[in-house]
C-alpha cells in the first residue's frame, strides 16, 4: 500500500510538471522553429541525463533493450515535442489540451496491444465517443489551420502514447528515470546534428519568455516530469497511475489562460470534460 500510494504522488507530480508543456511550447515556438526547439531540449536534456546516469554509475541497457528504447525515444522525445510544437502554429494551446484529454486513452490502447489483453465491448464504445467529440471539435472550429493543427495534435498523442506505453513496460526492468535517460542519450548525436543545423541565425530577436519556455521544456518536460511519471507507473501500476493523466487538461487549461491570457471558452472546457468521462469509461472497461 505504502508503495502505491508513493507511485500515485510521484505520477501526480508528473501529471503537473507536464501540464505546463504545451502552453512553455506555445510561447517558444513564437521565437524558435520547431526542428530547433524539439532538438535543443532533447539535447540539454540528454546532457543531463547522461551527467546523472554516469554520477549515479547506472549500468548500460541491454541488446534486447534497444528496439524498446528506441520507441520510446521516438515516441515521448522527437514525436510528441516536434509534432505539438508544429500544431502550436496552428492553434492555441488551449485548443490542443483538448486533445490531451486523449492521451490516456491512446496509452491504453497500446498497453492493449503490447500485452494482447481483450477489452470489453464497452471499452470500445467509450473510445469511438471520445474520439468523435475530438473530431466534431475540431470540425467546429472551421479552416484549414485548425484542421492541420488538430490533425498533428492527433498524431502526437498516438506516438507518445505508443512511447509512455512501451516505457512502462521497460521501466519494470530498467527503472523508471532510467529508461527516459537512455531514450534521450540514445538521439543525442541525431538532436545535436539537427540543432545545429537549424540554430536560429541570431539571437537578438529572443526574448527572456522563449529562454525561459525552452529551459523549462528541456529540463522539465523532457527530463524531471518523466523522472515522476515512470517512477510512479513502476510502483503504483500503469493502469491506476495512469489514470491521473485525465486530470492534465484541466492543469493545462488553467495555466494557458492564467499565464498566456489565451481564452477558454467553455465549448473547450465542456469538451475536455466529455473527453475525460470517455476516457474514464474505456479505463473503466480495458
Amino acid at each position: 500500500m505504502r508503495w502505491a500510494t508513493a507511485g500515485w504522488g510521484s505520477g501526480l507530480l508528473g501529471v503537473l510538471i507536464f501540464s505546463g508543456s504545451l502552453p512553455a511550447t506555445r510561447v517558444a515556438v513564437g521565437s524558435f522553429t520547431p526542428l530547433f526547439l524539439t532538438s535543443a531540449r532533447a539535447l540539454i536534456a540528454a546532457l543531463l541525463a547522461a551527467v546523472l546516469l554516469a554520477v549515479l554509475r547506472q549500468a548500460r541497457p541491454l541488446r534486447r533493450d534497444l528496439a524498446p528504447l528506441a520507441v520510446v525515444a521516438l515516441g515521448a522525445v522527437v514525436g510528441f515535442p516536434l509534432l505539438t510544437a508544429l500544431a502550436l502554429r496552428h492553434i492555441t494551446s488551449a485548443h490542443s489540451m483538448v486533445f490531451i484529454g486523449l492521451l490516456p486513452l491512446s496509452t491504453a490502447l497500446f498497453g492493449v496491444l503490447r500485452g494482447r489483453e481483450r477489452p470489453k465491448p464497452v471499452f470500445w464504445l467509450f473510445s469511438g465517443l471520445g474520439s468523435l467529440a475530438v473530431v466534431g471539435f475540431a470540425l467546429a472550429q472551421g479552416g484549414g489551420a485548425s484542421l492541420t493543427g488538430a490533425g498533428l495534435m492527433v498524431a502526437a498523442i498516438l506516438l507518445c502514447g505508443l512511447g509512455y506505453a512501451e516505457g512502462a513496460v521497460l521501466s519494470r526492468r530498467l527503472g523508471g528515470w532510467q529508461v527516459i535517460s537512455w531514450a534521450l542519450v540514445l538521439t543525442m548525436p541525431v538532436m545535436a546534428g539537427l540543432a545545429l543545423a537549424t540554430m536560429p541565425d541570431t539571437w537578438t530577436g529572443v526574448g527572456t519568455p522563449a529562454w525561459i519556455s525552452l529551459a523549462y521544456v528541456s529540463v522539465f518536460s523532457m527530463l524531471i516530469g518523466f523522472v515522476f511519471w515512470y517512477r510512479g507507473l513502476a510502483l503504483g501500476g500503469i493502469a491506476g497511475v495512469g489514470q491521473l493523466q485525465l486530470l492534465q487538461p484541466f492543469f493545462g487549461l488553467s495555466l494557458a489562460g492564467l499565464l498566456l491570457n489565451e481564452p477558454v471558452a467553455w465549448s473547450m472546457i465542456a469538451v475536455t470534460g466529455l473527453i475525460v468521462l470517455c476516457v474514464a469509461g474505456a479505463k473503466r472497461f480495458a
